[in-house]
């Protein structure tokens, strides 16, 4: 009887609430409808994700938003959630997202290597045409050019160190000094541009690590998910002017050619620098790998020259190779892809993740998943002997992506990141610093406080 039509059925009660009450009366029912009508909504939008694993929530509004941080503990629950769930897991981030995280590769296998049109992306075609574009940029006789630019860089960074170690000040945070040495490379490799940034503080550096922080504190402070406030707010003011640096370089006045700009100038210094931060890290708590790594270089370097390294040096270096490579798998600098798909995708066990869903595909998870990786959180660059690798699937480790739209700079990366663990460890060695090391999760993988290590001169 109550739910009939007419003036006896609900409108008819609805009716007669409305005159009953007084404005806040009213004021309070309508807020309870809006939540009812938002219940229901967040309920038919994740029953569509019933199939996946589904972890306890927070509560029906908040999802589980705000349950995993940035830092130690939360990258701990990620290692929890993996092991829990083994392949694939439903998330919802308060009423705005719901998204699946994937982190094992027979399930993100399909989805990164998706055709672009099954990609909601915007102006699809037009990053197209300027992937085509721009691939013959990091063709290998063009990076052959750049190997002169990273020893000339990661010489600079060296005076420096022997600078600050001839006044006894051998505790070095890592991030500081590969980030400038790194975006020191990367002007003069693409601008063609000596910045000097190894000589004095870069306001690009402080802007990226600023943009980093206010972008996490934006993912977990629910209000800040409406545009309208976040940029009326004091973080949204700063977020717009960390923006603007570097934003009216010098002839950079077509559009297409600054994104690009930008984006080669984030990605191309800040990744490669956390890279090289944990890569010495790692070497620094297993002497014995780096004392080998150290072998191979000067084993290389004794008939030479010159102390540098040249590009053909960078094919002779199989074991330092494969720590580089561990490093990349415990210590990825990027830990999580995003991908919205225009269409239905199925994964293993018949569950389809829904069109324009949000697909959180975990490379810090994929790369620490004991069902993949025996031993996940040891690092063993044995792991990376090839006949270790056999039958290991190409998608167990991806610290540059795959598929289409995989990292287009990852060769101009690795050159790099070998010129400069070669070159440093044939003249220093790197210890562990004078305090535990805990991860922080900022854009890339950084360390709270900075990742301290010491280091020493070596005699000849």
């Amino acid at each position: 009887m109550f739910f009939s039509s007419g003036s006896g059925g609900w409108v008819g009660v609805l009716r007669a609430l409305l005159h009953s009450c007084s404005v806040p009366g009213i004021l309070a029912l309508s807020a309870a409808a809006l939540l009812c009508a938002l219940a229901a909504r967040l309920a038919f939008n994740r029953r569509a994700l019933r199939c996946f694993n589904q972890p306890p929530q927070r509560n029906w509004l908040m999802g589980h938003m705000g349950l995993m941080g940035h830092n130690e503990a939360g990258l701990q629950a990620v290692d929890d959630l993996v092991r829990r769930y083994v392949h694939s897991c439903a998330w919802y981030l308060g009423p705005f997202y719901n998204m699946v995280r994937l982190f094992h590769p027979d399930y993100i296998k399909s989805l990164l290597s998706a055709s672009g049109h099954c990609l909601l992306l915007q102006n699809g075609q037009e990053w197209s045409r300027h992937r085509r574009l721009l691939t013959p940029a990091f063709h290998f006789d063009i990076l052959k050019k750049y190997v002169l630019i990273f020893n000339q860089s990661t010489n600079i960074m060296h005076t420096k160190w022997h600078r600050l170690l001839a006044k006894r000040q051998n505790s070095l945070d890592m991030f500081e000094h590969m980030s400038s040495m790194t975006l020191d490379s990367l002007l003069k490799c693409t601008f063609s541009c000596d910045s000097h940034s190894q000589g004095e503080p870069s306001e690009y550096i402080a802007a990226i690590l600023d943009l980093s922080k206010l972008l996490v504190q934006r993912q977990h402070y629910l209000p800040y998910h409406w545009d309208w406030l976040y940029w009326r707010s004091e973080q949204g003011r700063r977020f717009r002017k960390a923006c603007d640096i570097d934003e009216n370089g010098e002839g950079l006045t077509n559009e297409e050619i600054k994104a690009h700009a930008d984006m080669f100038m984030f990605a191309g210094h800040d990744t490669t620098a956390s890279a090289l931060s944990w890569i010495f890290y790692n070497l620094a708590m297993h002497q014995d790998h780096q004392e080998r790594c150290r072998a191979e270089v000067r084993s290389l370097l004794r008939d030479g020259e010159t102390q540098d390294i040249s590009w053909e040096d960078l094919s002779q270096l199989p074991f330092t190779t494969m720590c580089i490579k561990e490093s990349l798998r415990l210590h990825s600098p990027v830990l999580a892809l995003t991908r919205y798909y225009s269409q239905n995708m199925k994964t293993p066990g018949d569950c389809v993740i829904p069109q324009g869903c949000l697909c959180l595909i975990s490379i810090y998870g994929v790369h620490r998943n004991p069902e993949v990786w025996t031993d996940p959180e040891v690092f063993d660059p044995m792991r990376f002997d090839p006949e270790n690798s056999h039958g290991r699937s190409p998608h167990a480790f991806i610290p540059f992506s795959a598929g289409p739209r995989n990292c287009i700079g990852q060769n101009f990366a690795m050159a790099e990141i070998k010129v400069v663990v070669a070159s440093t460890l044939s003249r220093f060695r790197i210890l562990p610093g004078p305090k535990p090391v805990r991860r922080l999760y900022q854009l890339v993988l950084r360390a709270e406080g900075g990742l301290i290590l010491n280091v020493e001169r070596l005699t000849e």
